[in-house]
């Protein structure tokens, strides 16, 4: 995973919480983005997974939203770049 790669999907998480009215002064990669962080509630974590599926072309499952919640910033830049890799070699 490079850094460019991380940088990208960092940038794109920001301005995607921004577009969406969460504020990012605090956030960083420590972040959860769930409650106890960023608190994007249900929908907006499922609009944050449909933002980044659209943008870098990974999957996120339906019972995966729960998982999404206790993620840091951090954890969700890692797991978008691993999918994306992840496509990138088999061509899906």
């Amino acid at each position: 995973m490079s850094d460019e790669t991380t940088t990208e999907i960092r940038q794109f998480l920001l301005d995607s919480l921004t577009e969406m009215n969460y504020s990012t002064d605090d956030v960083d990669d420590d972040t959860a983005l769930g409650p106890a962080g960023a608190d994007l509630e249900s929908l907006s974590l499922a609009e944050l997974a449909v933002r980044v599926e659209d943008r870098f072309g990974v999957r996120f499952d339906d019972d995966e939203a729960e998982k999404l919640a206790g993620m840091t910033v951090g954890e969700f830049i890692a797991a978008v770049a691993e999918r994306r890799a992840a496509a990138a070699t088999t061509g899906s």
